[in-house]
């Protein structure tokens, strides 16, 4: 997935002392600086910004996965100025990372033995098992005091036994799932809900700011919880979405003229802004893949049946987009719903080709 070129000038604080303890960062050490972030595939190399002494005195930054999500999010890192080092299971999407300033590692310990904080965002629960805490992990070469934040949607108890571990070995683990899709991604203007220690996030605060907004949610887990219920909304948001088209469709409206005029009143939604244009215009390109958004609500569902809870709009999305995975597009963006109502309902919505 290549890099979208974009910009946007921002305030950001920038530490000038290291992370090398959970209460780092303080606000006295702090310098603030006005930059604009750019992102592409052939950006050219990181300018260094400040003097070389404020460069080398910053955090040292790992960060891990560069998918959809992943690279830009790295790449407000670099932007920002961090000393970063990579890496990613795939060399090849590490480049354009290692094009704008940031070192490759060979491995999650490699990327956490050169780091005072590591980032990661990957795709299942199991990755993140096994790059936190397998044998060549993240804390197999974390040094006492430092941090690290799993940014993928994963399970709440995982999240609690990342947090013990990093706890007995004198680190911090912060769970801190984004929402907001690759449109936030790529602006910097992620949802980032973060769950452990208070102090350590606004510690992070300067690095987190990057790449969006950050709420502290409560203790270890309660960040992945957060990010459940956000799924949970967006499920049903998202039939409710495709329901609305295919019924304005049946009934012979124009479907541009139907979005404009929902879009200001109570059916308005964050998903219809994201989501509406591209499947009219047939564009199933992912911003967020399917095969992770049922991954998310299996999690969802497991969690509800652990809290004696019933969520029949979650159950149903969730078999509604199985259903995409089971027609092999898995790959495709969440938008792809589009395609399982079509089937059921014998009809095609027309599409505008741009």
């Amino acid at each position: 997935c290549n890099l979208a070129m974009y910009a946007k000038t921002v305030s950001l604080n920038y530490p000038t002392s290291r992370l090398t303890n959970r209460r780092q960062f303080k606000s006295n050490h702090l310098k603030s600086y006005s930059t604009k972030l750019y992102c592409s595939s052939d950006a050219s190399p990181l300018k260094s910004t400040g003097s070389t002494a404020e460069r080398e005195s910053m955090a040292r930054v790992g960060w891990i996965g560069a998918g959809v999500m992943g690279a830009p999010m790295c790449c407000h890192i670099l932007r920002a100025g961090f000393n970063t080092t990579v890496y990613t299971r795939t060399s090849s999407k590490a480049e354009p990372l290692v094009n704008l300033g940031a070192t490759e590692a060979k491995t999650p310990r490699e990327v956490a033995e050169n780091s005072d904080v590591v980032f990661l965002i990957v795709g299942y629960p199991s990755d993140v098992r096994e790059v936190i805490l397998g044998s060549d992990g993240v804390l197999a070469g974390l040094r006492p005091g430092g941090v690290v934040v799993d940014m993928t949607t994963s399970e709440p108890a995982l999240a609690k036994e990342i947090a013990l571990r990093a706890q007995q070995q004198g680190c911090s683990a912060i769970d801190a799932p984004v929402s907001g899709g690759d449109v936030g991604a790529k602006a910097g203007t992620l949802s980032i809900m973060c769950g452990g220690d208070a102090a350590v996030i606004q510690d992070l605060h300067p690095i987190f700011s990057a790449m969006g907004k950050v709420t502290h949610m409560g203790p270890p887990g309660s960040g992945q919880s957060c990010k459940i219920a956000n799924q949970v909304t967006i499920a049903s948001t998202m039939v409710g979405l495709v329901e609305g088209l295919i019924y304005a469709n049946a009934a012979g409206l124009d479907l541009d003229v139907y979005l404009n005029a929902i879009r200001g009143g109570a059916a308005g939604s964050k998903s219809l802004e994201l989501y509406s244009g591209r499947i009219l215009s047939g564009d199933m390109n992912p911003g967020f893949q399917v095969k992770h958004f049922v991954k998310d609500l299996g999690i969802a569902l497991q969690e509800s049946e652990g809290m004696k809870i019933s969520l029949p709009g979650l159950a149903l999305a969730q078999q509604l987009y199985l259903s995409l995975q089971a027609h092999h597009e898995g790959d495709c963006g969440t938008q792809a719903l589009v395609h399982v109502l079509e089937r059921m309902n014998n009809t095609n919505l027309p599409v505008k080709r741009q």
